[in-house]
C-alpha cells in the first residue's frame, strides 16, 4: 500500500520561500515518477512539478520554471518542492502524487497518477 504525506506548508510573504515535503511509504519510490499539484479556490488543478526516475528529468509549469526546484531523496523516500520567490497566486493547496505505473517520462498526464497525498496548505501574502 502507498501512502504519501505532505509537510511544509504555512503562511509566507510574498518573495519569501518554502520548502514541501512528500514522505512516500510502499515500495514504488524508486521507480515512479512523482508530481506536485496545487489547487486555488475556484481554480482547476494545476501540474506544478514532476520528477522521474527514468532519465532524471524534471518539468515545471511555466508559472513556476526559475522558482520552483524539485528534487527527492531516495534514501528517505521523499520528494521536495523548494519553492522561492513565492507569489500570491502560488496560493494554494499542494498536493504529492506517484505516478501509477514506474518507468514514465515527466510531465504526466494527472490521470497517470495513481497516488495522492492529502495536501498541504500554502498561503503567500502580506
Amino acid at each position: 500500500q502507498v501512502q504519501l504525506v505532505e509537510s511544509g506548508g504555512g503562511l509566507v510573504q510574498p518573495g519569501g520561500s518554502l520548502r514541501l515535503s512528500c514522505a512516500a511509504s510502499g515500495s514504488i519510490f524508486r521507480s515512479h515518477a512523482m508530481g506536485w499539484y496545487r489547487q486555488a479556490p475556484g481554480k482547476e488543478r494545476e501540474g506544478v512539478s514532476c520528477n522521474s526516475t527514468v532519465d532524471g528529468g524534471t518539468y515545471y509549469a511555466d508559472s513556476v520554471k526559475g522558482r520552483f526546484t524539485i528534487s527527492r531523496d531516495t534514501a528517505k523516500s521523499t520528494v521536495y518542492l523548494q519553492m522561492n520567490s513565492l507569489k500570491p497566486e502560488d496560493t494554494g493547496a499542494y498536493y504529492c502524487a506517484a505516478a501509477i505505473w514506474g518507468m514514465l517520462r515527466c510531465p504526466i498526464p494527472s490521470d497517470e497518477y495513481g497516488y495522492w497525498g492529502q495536501g498541504t496548505q500554502v498561503t503567500v501574502s502580506s
